[in-house]
């Protein structure tokens, strides 16, 4: 017989083992969440360096979507830039207001710059920070306006810049006056002067003491307050696919010059040596990409036209004598390299003042000179030249027809075989020739009369 549990000993014990239960499986949910923890912060890192073109637009608008989608914290656009095309740096701005997730602007790293397309850029951000030794500003347009309707220009185009970088600082709460001044007057600050001002809201070293100094901190985002909480945040680095980073890595004004002139003396060769090929393939290959680039550049058309003419001078004077049309090559393609990225119309104020290096010019015209002067030349002489290979046979030597030559055909002279030519009547296959005169790798032949002398092998060779 089973003993029961009644009485004081029986009526606590059983809730005090439910009470035991329950407490122990909400510790092990709690210990689990606890162990397990929240997700640690996700910060996505895009880094932009350069010319902002169409290519970066698209990496930071692509890059700015995919973290929106992934429930980013936080999005770092690193950046460092003199600046860009205007439509190219719209792009970007419109994707950073449009972000479901507050974008920090970090100008970094030491010696960076966030000027022109880079000081609106900044300004559109949740977030300005710099790192010590960077600026940002100088955002007002080379004045290069020739005539009153270039100036007038030039004045539309400053005030539309103004008055968009205006709006900009006025929708994140930074220094409207300040943002005027930058486009009007080409003002630039140093990142100290930058916090002084509230143009920027703070300096950070790298990344880690970025996100530091941003782990608590509110910031305006869509109308409220938010509070960043970014301790032990993971930062995701996404930098630009291979194609994005060679496309890219052409807008530069030396690369694309470089592109440029290769390309021309790659098809220029290809066209005295047809059947090379690889200078061909090159040739096109880089004009191709020199366009591209160009495309995302402040051309002056009328530079290309001077480097074009360049090079038809440069050819011409292989056809004809003296030096002169070389000398008019050379002066044509140093005027056109200088005049190749100013063009005669005011630019945006986004996009910065581009030329291509001094050194570069000076080089590639001593190579073209050298080029042309020797290397192409050399070659056509060669191709002018008649191979003696085992030598002409002498003039007089006696052969027989091959072929009919009526007049061109294929004779045999001294136990070789050549192309000839009669220099009078046809001559039917098997008759007697005799040699007349060699042209190039052809030889000019008669009918040999009765009263030669000479055999077919007893013809001396001819120098």
């Amino acid at each position: 017989m089973k003993a029961k549990m009644y009485g004081p000993s029986g009526t606590w014990v059983r809730p005090l083992l439910l009470w035991l239960v329950v407490w122990g499986l909400a510790f092990s949910v709690s210990s689990g969440t606890s162990a397990l923890g929240t997700p640690p912060a996700r910060v996505v890192l895009l880094q932009v360096r350069g010319v902002i073109d169409p290519i970066v637009a698209q990496y930071v608008e692509q890059g700015v979507r995919v973290a929106n989608r992934e429930g980013a914290d936080l999005i770092v656009i690193q950046l460092d830039t003199p600046g860009g095309l205007d439509t190219a740096m719209r792009t970007v701005v419109q994707a950073i207001l449009a972000s479901d997730t507050p974008v920090a602007v970090f100008v970094a790293p030491s010696g960076a710059r966030a000027a022109s397309a880079g000081v609106f850029i900044a300004m559109a951000a949740h977030v300005i920070a710099m790192a010590p030794g960077t600026n940002i500003g100088a955002a007002h347009p080379v004045n290069i306006g020739q005539g009153d309707t270039s100036e007038t220009m030039e004045g539309k185009m400053t005030n539309d810049a103004a008055a968009y970088l205006r709006s900009l600082a006025e929708h994140r709460g930074r220094d409207t006056e300040w943002a005027d001044r930058a486009v009007r007057e080409s003002k630039s600050l140093t990142a100290q002067q930058a916090v002084d001002m509230g143009v920027a809201d703070l300096m950070a070293r790298d990344m880690d003491d970025l996100l530091h100094q941003l782990d608590g901190r509110s910031i305006q985002f869509d109308g409220d307050h938010v509070t960043l909480s970014l301790a032990d945040a993971e930062v995701e680095r996404r930098p630009m696919n291979v194609l994005q980073a060679i496309a890219h890595g052409i807008v530069d004004p030396n690369i694309a010059y470089l592109l440029l002139s290769l390309g021309a003396i790659a098809l220029i060769a290809e066209f005295y040596h047809p059947g090379a090929i690889i200078p061909g393939v090159t040739g096109v290959i880089s004009l191709i990409l020199a366009f591209v680039a160009m495309g995302s550049l402040p051309v002056n058309w009328g530079g290309i036209a001077l480097i074009i003419v360049a090079f038809a001078f440069f050819i011409l004077d292989i056809k004809v004598a003296g030096f002169a049309l070389s000398v008019a090559g050379a002066i044509s393609f140093v005027l056109g390299s200088l005049l190749l990225f100013s063009p005669f119309t005011p630019t945006p104020p986004t996009m910065p003042h581009l030329r291509v290096s001094p050194w570069l010019v000076t080089g590639m015209t001593a190579f073209l000179v050298g080029f042309f002067g020797f290397a192409l030349t050399a070659g056509l002489r060669a191709q002018r030249r008649a191979v003696m290979v085992g030598g002409h046979p002498a003039i007089g030597a006696i052969g027989i027809a091959v072929s009919n030559l009526d007049p061109q055909g294929v004779v045999r002279v001294r136990s070789e075989t050549w192309s000839a030519t009669a220099v009078s009547d046809p001559i039917p296959a098997g008759e007697r020739v005799q040699v007349v005169a060699a042209d190039g790798l052809r030889l000019r032949v008669r009918r040999a009369s009765g009263d030669a002398t000479a055999t077919q092998d007893q013809g001396q060779e001819c120098t």
